[in-house]
């Protein structure tokens, strides 16, 4: 779930290490020293209120408390909900949205009201849709939460999310929304509290786009990302539809895992020229540096620990989830769904040399960090699947319906191939290279199962760019750097033991092969993330 900006930005948190022994930080509210300045009449400043040329808004630092978890979040010390106090909200004004904030910290933070001094700038939800409810969980809470996401009048947008502490819809007189023009894209700043377990993740946001000549204000409200539901009939129903099975390999060792398991269970993130320093990374990736380019100044690794190690090498399946960036595409007659699969580890490559079938490459095509991905393609006039991309290495297919097998209805089936996990339309084995000799992608069906409807979160959306929802992107997926060291090991030396193995005059054509082979099958270097892939934002090859 995402929301938008009016343009201004909550204060991140700093982290206060939790005192059992006294009240949360929370229950505390930060105040400066010493009394504010009375700032002398003027240009506006200080004056309490700002007017955005026929929207008037005023920040509101005082809150009520609706709910709060005391698990979870920051520190695991939970996190607390708010709306702004109606005392402190002046005549006129109206509430845009509600605070959240970790309970680790003291309670310092502000949401904006609002005044339509035009008589368009704003306007009543024509209803709420319950996006979130604590009833089912088994946390330590106060009470029971419900997170409700107001539906705008058209021409307008939600800037927040209401909380309740009753299972009733907030009424409608309750908050406003604020007309397009007024709105910007949002992107989250900090993690406040959830996990996939709770269905939820709670960011604090901040306009997309900021600069001295940017007009972004934040609104203080937060983001409610909620687990495989933006709340669009159209998207549910879609993927009910065409989520595809991917079939793994029998003998396949390095499972799919969602992103928050893995730097849950160890992960860190290494800096250039700090490398004995490596640092834990928080659950969506709060932590990891936002943006810039891949320039080798950061990298993710698996845990120091040898057991941890090995054990995250695993990944886990139980606890996978995938990553769906939907996406206009052919001007607009085609809706794209890429799905994208996350894996810990790629394992080790086998190669066919003529008449030997099966040969071990040592560590040839070992990584850390693999994404993988399968692009389906729908009508937009019909809604019916057309084609489907599957990724396969550094490329990829394109493979049409009539080609592919089905499963529990239009259910597409793929398999993924054996340690490598590139995408293929039938099980058996592909040969990647040419003349008898080259990589093995070896696929099958077996009890390793991945529903990628089932257990799935929309990361990205950009044909909801201009809609009254928009989705919250992930901290992760801006991390644009590798998500897996350089290898250090011996390419050569590897080869060389392999070449052992090997018949004289089938040596030159398989170092032959080799030299031919991409980084990423080599294994060299560690693999971005989606975004920064070139079917992000362009068709795929």
């Amino acid at each position: 779930m995402g929301n938008n900006c009016l343009n201004n930005c909550s204060t991140p948190a700093t982290n206060i290490a939790k005192k059992k022994s006294k009240g949360l930080p929370i229950e505390t509210t930060f105040k400066l020293p010493a009394p504010i300045p009375t700032w002398p009449p003027g240009e506006g400043f200080g004056s309490g209120t700002i007017d955005l040329g026929g929207l008037q808004v005023r920040q509101i630092t005082s809150f009520k408390k609706i709910w709060a978890t005391h698990e979870g979040g920051p520190d695991n010390a939970g996190a607390t909900f708010f709306e702004p106090s109606t005392i402190d909200i002046p005549p006129g004004f109206f509430m845009l949205g509600c605070y959240a904030q970790p309970n680790n910290t003291p309670l310092f933070g502000s949401v904006l009201a609002a005044k339509d001094s035009s008589g368009l700038s704003l306007k009543k939800p024509v209803d709420y849709t319950l996006v979130w409810s604590s009833e089912s969980l088994k946390i330590k809470q106060d009470g029971v939460a419900y997170v409700w996401l107001p539906t705008p009048p058209d021409g307008y947008k939600n800037v927040g999310h209401a909380i309740t502490n009753f299972p009733e819809k907030p009424a409608l007189d309750k908050m406003r929304c604020v007309r397009s023009d007024f709105t910007d894209q949002c992107q989250t700043d900090t993690w406040i509290w959830g996990a996939n377990k709770y269905g939820l993740n709670v960011f604090s946001v901040r306009p997309s786009v900021r600069g001295t000549e940017e007009m972004g204000v934040s609104v203080g409200t937060f983001a409610a990302q909620i687990n495989g539901n933006d709340n669009s009939p159209t998207t549910s129903t879609t993927l009910a539809s065409y989520s595809p099975y991917i079939y793994l390999h029998p003998d396949e060792k390095y499972l799919p895992s969602s992103v928050s398991w893995y730097f849950d269970n160890g992960a860190l993130l290494y800096r250039k020229g700090e490398e004995s320093k490596p640092i834990p990374i928080e659950p969506m990736g709060s932590n990891l540096p936002q943006g810039g380019s891949n320039d080798g100044a950061y990298w993710l690794d698996l845990p120091v620990d040898d057991k941890a190690k090995e054990r995250v090498k695993k990944g886990d399946l139980q606890n996978s989830q995938v990553y769906l960036h939907i996406k206009p595409m052919l001007g607009a007659t085609y809706t794209d769904i890429a799905i994208w699969i996350f894996y810990p580890f790629n394992g080790p490559a086998r190669a066919k040399v003529k008449f030997i079938n099966n040969i071990p490459l040592g560590k040839i095509g070992e990584h850390v960090g693999d994404w993988e991905h399968v692009t389906l393609r729908i009508s937009n006039f019909n809604g019916e699947l057309w084609r489907v991309f599957l990724s396969q290495h550094s490329g990829g297919t394109w493979v049409n319906a009539s080609e592919l097998e089905f499963q529990s209805g239009n259910k597409p089936v793929t398999y993924a191939s054996l340690n490598g996990h590139a995408m293929y339309a039938k099980p058996g084995l592909v040969l990647q290279g040419s003349g008898g000799i080259g990589i093995r992608n070896d696929t099958a069906k077996s009890r390793m199962l991945l529903d990628t409807g089932r257990h799935f979160s929309i990361v990205a959306a950009d044909y909801l760019s201009g809609s009254a929802s928009v989705i919250t992107e992930p901290p992760w997926l801006n991390y644009f750097r590798e998500w897996g060291p350089k290898i250090s090991y011996d390419i050569s030396h590897e080869i060389k033991e392999i070449e052992k193995l090997l018949p004289g005059k089938l040596k030159p054509a398989f170092q032959k092969f080799v030299n031919s082979l991409p980084n990423e099958v080599l294994g060299e270097e560690g693999p971005t993330g989606p975004k920064a892939k070139s079917n992000w934002n362009g068709d795929e090859v």
